[in-house]
């Protein structure tokens, strides 16, 4: 067992071709579009690092390092090509508890353990489960993650350094606030109008590129991204984390890196579902769950917060043209040259042009269509879809993710419960036939005992499952109490037409009583006798 868990691990790690459609090639013009779109990504990675370091209370290279080394490890083996990994606020609202307590030690620790439980998850294909996650849920998921993007960038509205005084900070006004809106809306302006002119450069790219040079060359006093913190560093040095290893420590970051491990995994499957639809590629859940397991692995090592996949980046990347992994790892690249050789310059540019930038994202990553269709879906679903989208901007992705499933799961079980009835007919022979109609389970259990009417049946009672399925333990105890009340009448039920999983389960459980000497293979057209007293009461 544990050496084919093991080759399944260095399988999914072997490093896979390039994900080139079947139709392209890696020409030089594929090659410019997958690096300019790395280049974009690079630029838009820098001001949310930081901002997520400064949520998380650690310093902003720990978010730097984070989003170059998780970016890079999961860009090279990673489920989905075009995907942008990094540090994410999801995961930095998490984190700051743990560091106000216990120190940043204590984080590099949590993360490491994160990275080992993402990779299980991924070695014990776990990532499959993303699949139960409903259409509803994923576009709850989609709108409020881009109402959270939205958010997040009100920040740099406010005076440079203010944002992290008690009460958020002071708001910009007058001409400043005035030039931050206007370079925001100019950026806006050139991504939306560049593609109808040339797609030689990715829009996003050229918005910041523009409205950088304006604001340089005019030297318009407008909050920079040097105003938010410095980025200049060098390589991301090797660190075991400092604290004891002991049954304390264990206890203390556990409960965070599960938490952590499954807000990253699950924020990264639905943003690999979402990249999978724009890029018509499908599969690689249990892959991407073992690509951020290794990249949270090593990042703990290296002084790294730890990350997971941003759509918002990934969006910015996939509509840059990019579809390779070429420009995932060209972004982390490209970010580990700014801190190393490019700190100054990239501090000077206006972080109006990035806002820019993320709300163009907004704009895209928003399901607008959902909201003409709330009218046109089930009541259920529609309420689905505001609910995650709410629980998301209030609380966050793991929880809003988990509510909409379990939502979703008891509205079908409610709907299904719902169907269970029966036809009757009375044969020659003087036996009335129940043709049970709908699945038989804990939600139809109660439903199921009342279609019954052990008083006025005549002697001998037969329960037709081709309509049917018995499902669970529940179901069997339905079984069981309806034949018991016939027993006690003095009459014998049985049951016919069994699907052949369905007799398993109830041969299991040991219901099943056939009146010849042995039943080698299971016929359908044999009536089974009920044994009572298999499971009892209470």
């Amino acid at each position: 067992m544990k050496k084919a868990l093991l080759a399944r691990f260095a399988n999914r790690l072997e490093l896979p071709d390039l994900s080139l459609m079947p139709d392209e090639k890696l020409t030089v013009g594929r090659l410019r579009i997958e690096l300019l779109a790395g280049l974009t990504v690079a630029l838009a990675l820098v001001p949310e690092a930081v901002a997520f370091a400064f949520v998380a209370g650690v310093h902003p290279l720990v978010g730097l390092y984070a989003a170059f080394m998780v970016g890079l490890i999961t860009a090279l083996f990673g489920g989905r090509p075009g995907m942008i990994s990094g540090a994410t606020g999801a995961l930095a609202v998490v984190m700051v508890a743990l560091v106000a307590q216990h120190g940043v030690e204590y984080l590099f620790a949590t993360v490491v353990l994160m990275g080992i439980l993402q990779v299980f998850a991924g070695v014990m294909q776990w990532g499959k489960f993303i699949r139960l996650v409903p259409h509803p849920v994923m576009l709850g998921f989609v709108n409020g993650l881009a109402i959270v993007i939205f958010l997040a960038q009100m920040s740099q509205f406010k005076v440079p350094g203010s944002a992290l005084e008690p009460g958020g900070g002071e708001w910009l006004s007058g001409l400043p606030l005035i030039l931050m809106l206007g370079l925001t809306g100019l950026t806006m302006a050139i991504i939306w109008g560049v593609p109808k002119l040339t797609r030689v450069i990715p829009a996003p790219l050229a918005g910041i590129g523009i409205v950088a040079a304006i604001v340089i060359a005019f030297g318009l006093d407008v909050p920079r991204v040097g105003d938010m913190a410095s980025i200049k560093g060098g390589l991301p040095p090797f660190h075991i984390p400092s604290v004891p290893l002991n049954l304390e420590t264990l206890e203390i970051i556990l409960p965070y890196a599960v938490i952590l491990a499954a807000i990253g995994l699950i924020e990264s499957l639905l943003t690999l579902n979402l990249v999978g639809e724009m890029t018509n590629k499908r599969g690689g859940a249990s892959q991407e769950c073992i690509a951020q397991g290794a990249a949270n692995l090593v990042t703990g090592f290296f002084g790294g917060m730890g990350g997971c996949a941003m759509i918002g980046q990934s969006m910015i990347n996939v509509k840059s043209g990019a579809r390779t992994r070429i420009a995932g790892i060209a972004a982390a690249l490209f970010l580990l040259i700014f801190i190393l050789f490019a700190s100054r310059l990239i501090e000077l540019i206006p972080l109006a042009a990035l806002v820019g930038v993320m709300f163009m994202v907004v704009i895209g990553t928003f399901a607008w269509n959902s909201l003409k269709i709330l009218a046109k879906v089930p009541a259920m679903d529609a309420f689905v879809i505001i609910l995650v989208t709410v629980v998301t901007v209030m609380e966050d992705l793991a929880v809003a993710v988990v509510v909409g499933v379990i939502v979703s799961a008891l509205a079908y079980a409610w709907n299904n419960a719902r169907r269970i009835h029966a036809k009757t007919y009375t044969t020659p022979e003087n036996a009335k036939v129940y043709q049970v109609q709908g699945p038989l389970f804990f939600g139809s259990s109660d439903g199921f005992i009342e279609m019954f009417q052990p008083d006025s049946d005549p002697n001998v009672v037969i329960v037709d499952f081709a309509d049917s399925r018995v499902v669970d333990q529940s179901a069997l105890q339905a079984i069981e109490a309806v034949a018991a009340k016939y027993e006690a009448a003095g009459k014998s039920i049985q049951l016919r037409h069994l699907s052949r999983d369905c007799h398993r389960l109830l041969n299991k459980a040991g219901h099943l009583m056939v009146d010849s000497d042995d039943d080698p293979d299971y016929q359908i057209a044999v009536d089974y006798e009920v044994r009572t007293g298999i499971l009892g009461g209470h």
